[in-house]
């Protein structure tokens, strides 16, 4: 048996990257799954990949209507919505904080948080009517600690972790958990520093590549993170295993925030010396 057998999941931005990996894996541990993206091509592919379990609809996160209309959609078609993923996302505006513009900001906050928000507010209703539900939202450890990514970025991902625990407690009497994710490092198009879309395949592939490398050296588990380690988190927190699991922001980055590698670490942490006893000087 599955571990999602019988359940039914919307997963947004999910025709590729992390989303894609986990609509994959949702699907072969027996859930059907609404690929939500913008990707058509993309998206139409890895549904027809799936098979009958699977189907894509295009939505575009910045409209409500589009966010809506996935979740209602789902539970008219297969009768339940079990899980909602609300995983759509991109880098936003990165640079000086005077250099930022107020349409920029905006837009970096609408499609990072308020899609979020969107979908607990749009899949609630149906999970409360069932009296059981998972909702999951990408967060990421910039939005646990500064200095890791960009402004909006950052600001927009610490909202994701605070929208995740104010939403826990009101859905907490209705059976409903709601939990986010905060990957480090992900070997995903992000990685690559541009969208698929501004660069081919191969050197999208090559960014990720050179990504992968650096990360050997920047934290304590010497890889990268993959999509599927994301995946095998958000399996988790949509299964009946984590049942007793809300209101949480779950780290998978590989060690990062735990601080600096210890093959970074100065050698007077590293190295093993005897203790030296101090003995104060005594005077007649």
């Amino acid at each position: 048996m599955g571990r999602l057998d019988g359940k039914v999941a919307v997963i947004t931005g999910a025709a590729s990257g992390i989303g894609a990996a986990t609509a994959r894996l949702f699907v072969a541990e027996g859930a059907r799954v609404t690929i939500a993206d913008i990707q058509d091509e993309v998206g139409a592919a890895l549904a027809a990949e799936l098979g009958p379990a699977a189907e894509y609809q295009r939505c575009n996160v910045l409209h409500e209507d589009q966010v809506a209309a996935a979740v209602i959609d789902t539970g008219e078609r297969w009768g339940r919505l079990d899980v909602l993923y609300n995983n759509a996302g991109f880098i936003g505006i990165t640079g000086p904080l005077e250099e930022t513009t107020a349409d920029e900001f905006d837009l970096t906050m609408n499609v990072l948080l308020r899609s979020a928000f969107f979908g607990v507010k749009h899949a609630a209703p149906i999970m409360k009517e069932q009296g059981s539900g998972s909702v999951i939202a990408t967060a990421s450890v910039c939005g646990l600690e500064a200095g890791i990514g960009a402004h909006a970025y950052t600001i927009a991902k610490a909202g994701v972790v605070m929208l995740t625990r104010t939403a826990a407690l009101e859905l907490a009497e209705h059976g409903i958990r709601v939990n986010c994710i905060c990957p480090g490092y992900i070997a995903t198009q992000l990685a690559a520093g541009r969208s698929l879309s501004e660069v081919d395949a191969a050197e999208a592939e090559s960014r990720r590549d050179r990504a992968r490398q650096n990360a050997r050296t920047a934290q304590p588990l010497q890889r990268m993170g993959e999509p599927e380690d994301i995946a095998a988190m958000a399996l988790f927190l949509a299964s009946d295993e984590s049942e007793w699991v809300t209101g949480t922001a779950q780290v998978v980055d590989g060690g990062l925030l735990s601080g600096k590698a210890w093959r970074k670490q100065p050698s007077v942490m590293t190295e093993r010396r005897p203790i030296r006893m101090y003995h104060p000087v005594e005077t007649p």
